[in-house]
């Protein structure tokens, strides 16, 4: 440096600190696919929380029809309270037959009588029972061959109100062209307002959510199994 002029060094950058290796990506791949990944899993677990608020509520106000009136009656099995209301319909004049979907082989028509206080010419003349179905999907189609045998083109549906959805939809599925009207039986744990402080009430509801949502990805998908006693042992056979 001399005097009156003074030499200015340059600023250089560290080479260390350039290397490629220090410099740490903005956005990777990785980073970007694990992002998207937490947003759907995100926007998925919305829907379905969604999707069980809409279920419940419209579970939890389903109402029977003021004046019931249908071709006839179909009650799914899964308690006498449903048989008891189906043949209380039945007595009624709501429908001019009933079929009982889903009865266990053991069970004989007098047993079920005697348990719904039914009488004796009231069953012999207007009550069918059916041994066949194995679930839901069976009851579907049980009562599929029994509408078509006899003629009728709307149906009074009888089962537990939660578990009535998923009986429409298979219904509807098997028969779309049928009227089926439902005509909900109030499972006691949800007659309160706050059943989902129950634990028994809400293990229900959160169940048949579920068996809800994987018939309805079954039925687009067309991954349909059969639900007859009488197709699962031929196909054992």
């Amino acid at each position: 440096m001399t005097m009156g002029h003074t030499t200015r060094n340059p600023i250089r950058p560290d080479p260390e600190l350039e290397s490629p290796e220090n410099v740490s990506p903005r956005r990777g791949p990785i980073r970007r696919v694990l992002r998207w990944l937490g947003f759907s899993c995100v926007l998925i677990a919305a829907l379905i929380f969604g999707g069980f608020l809409r279920f419940a509520d419209s579970v939890t106000t389903l109402k029977p029809p003021a004046e019931p009136r249908a071709d006839a009656i179909i009650v799914l099995t899964g308690g006498y309270q449903r048989i008891d209301q189906a043949v209380e319909l039945l007595q009624k004049g709501a429908g001019k037959r009933l079929l009982i979907s889903g009865a266990h082989p053991s069970t004989t028509p007098t047993q079920i009588r005697r348990m719904t206080q039914g009488s004796a010419d009231l069953f012999s003349c207007c009550v069918d029972i059916g041994y066949d179905a194995l679930d839901t999907i069976g009851n579907a189609e049980e009562a599929s061959n029994w509408i078509h045998a006899k003629g009728y083109k709307s149906i009074l549906v009888v089962t537990n109100n939660y578990h009535m959805p998923r009986s429409l939809a298979e219904l509807s599925y098997v028969d779309p062209d049928i009227e089926f009207i439902p005509y909900p039986v109030v499972n006691s744990d949800l007659k309160t307002r706050d059943w989902f402080t129950d634990p028994n009430a809400l293990r229900v509801m959160l169940a048949e959510y579920a068996k809800v949502l994987l018939a309805g990805g079954r039925n687009i998908l067309g991954l349909r199994h059969t639900g007859l006693r009488s197709a699962s042992l031929a196909d054992q056979n």
